[in-house]
């Protein structure tokens, strides 16, 4: 059983958002507006007031940043129902249907091809922010959440062809670590480079002090949840974006 009550804390700490509130039970993240795990409320904890009134100090929260309200809602238990009812009736939609991971750090190896260090470097940045995953303010956005990351962190990089091919990261906090950020440059995919960094970077976890890893991927990337199956993880807890008819990464 993958608990979202020890999850979640966890998780936020491992991707930092530039800002941060608590509003009761409920945390409140802010950057750019990009990604949505640091750009969201979390409303996971049980609140201190009235839910309503809730709702409408986290609009105002992140209107006064410039931002959309949005909230992101793990699929579980009568409060999460309820609080989806009252969006509803706001006028939100769902959207990125995200599912959490989880499983034992074993059998993982550093690969030879990878070098793994406490920070980013170039090669790691220009494979990050490669068009083909989105634009440039997000790519900026999300590297600066790595930035934060607190140690020990690792960032992993492959080379192939004396090119930066595929890069991932992973933050330890006891024993967990998170799996995130992997990415393989267009011209490198299908190569299996994927399954050797996430190998590198499980074994680097280990070597930290974790036994256990969480990540989180997309409900519909079918192929990256068989890898993460095939290495030992399980599906644990699905979560969805709720935003104001507008659609957001996750």
């Amino acid at each position: 059983m993958i608990d979202p009550r020890v999850i979640e804390p966890i998780s936020a700490r491992g991707w930092p958002a530039a800002e941060s509130a608590e509003l009761g039970g409920w945390r409140l993240y802010a950057s750019a507006g990009h990604s949505g795990r640091i750009n969201t409320c979390w409303a996971l904890e049980p609140l201190d007031r009235d839910i309503d009134e809730a709702i409408g100090l986290v609009e105002a929260w992140y209107e006064t940043r410039g931002l959309p309200p949005k909230f992101k809602i793990v699929q579980a238990g009568d409060a999460a129902l309820d609080l989806i009812v009252r969006l509803r009736r706001r006028g939100y939609v769902s959207d990125t249907p995200t599912l959490t991971m989880a499983g034992p750090l074993g059998g993982g190896a550093l690969d030879p091809e990878a070098t793994i260090s406490g920070e980013t470097c170039d090669g790691f940045a220009q494979v990050f922010a490669d068009p083909s995953f989105g634009h440039e303010a997000d790519a900026r956005e999300r590297l600066g959440a790595l930035g934060r990351i607190p140690p020990p962190r690792g960032f992993a990089l492959i080379r192939r062809e004396g090119q930066p091919a595929a890069v991932g990261a992973c933050a330890v906090e006891g024993e967990w670590a998170g799996i995130m950020g992997m990415r393989t440059a267009p011209a490198f995919r299908r190569q299996g480079l994927a399954r050797r960094l996430f190998r590198t970077l499980t074994a680097f976890a280990a070597s930290a002090g974790a036994s256990r890893g969480y990540l989180q991927v997309d409900e519909d990337n079918a192929s990256a949840i068989a890898l993460y199956e095939a290495e030992g993880f399980e599906s644990g807890y699905l979560y969805r974006y709720w935003g104001q008819r507008s659609p957001h990464p996750g």
